[in-house]
């Protein structure tokens, strides 16, 4: 999907050509404005990233996790199933678990800035899932981030938010380990918790 910017003055003419990076705000008015109805997408890095359609495995598998993580964070944690984090200015992604500190706050009016675990359930976006997305929530200061493997049937948490120039949000994570079936992981936020790694698959 291309998105001609109409509503706003061009990017001033640089030495070359490069792609126009929309602000949050921008992209609301867009939104608002009815661009993107009936599109399945994300804001990312300042380009409306279109989304591919879900597998009912893909699907029934973020369903498991969202149920494995409310019965393990409980009532004083939001799990928020696809629903929109502000990484602003250029980023709104549609993680498709994160853990957010307190209880539901279902009233408010601003999306959550950040998230005490983000889990994205990947299968046929598993490279841009371990790459764009993980350099994003790296950036953002995401401290935990899980990647549910499914074609791999394993687990990839990534760890340690820093600074890496060769990333695309010009961060990474220091660590990464694998878990497959058979082993349990525990979220950064309630290390005493064990989550079996074939407790997540449907």
């Amino acid at each position: 999907m291309i998105v001609k910017n109409t509503l706003l003055p061009a990017a001033p003419v640089a030495d070359e050509a490069r792609p126009y990076r929309y602000t949050t705000p921008q992209y609301r008015q867009m939104h608002d404005l009815g661009f993107f109805d009936g599109v399945r997408h994300e804001f990312i890095g300042g380009e409306v990233i279109e989304m591919p359609s879900q597998s009912n495995e893909h699907y029934g598998t973020i369903e498991e996790v969202r149920d494995v993580m409310i019965a393990l964070f409980g009532p004083n944690y939001w799990v928020r199933m696809q629903a929109t984090l502000d990484l602003s200015p250029h980023s709104l992604p549609d993680p498709d678990i994160a853990v957010v500190a307190g209880p539901p706050a279902r009233k408010a009016k601003t999306n959550p800035t950040t998230a005490l675990l983000v889990i994205e359930v990947s299968d046929s976006r598993l490279w841009y899932d371990r790459s764009t997305k993980a350099s994003l929530y790296a950036a953002a200061g995401i401290a935990d981030y899980w990647i549910v493997n499914v074609p791999g049937r394993q687990i990839e948490i990534r760890r340690d938010p820093q600074p890496d120039a060769t990333q695309e949000f010009g961060h990474g994570y220091a660590t990464l380990t694998t878990l497959k079936q058979g082993a349990t992981a525990s979220p950064l936020a309630l290390p005493g918790a064990a989550v079996p790694v074939d407790r997540l698959f449907v």
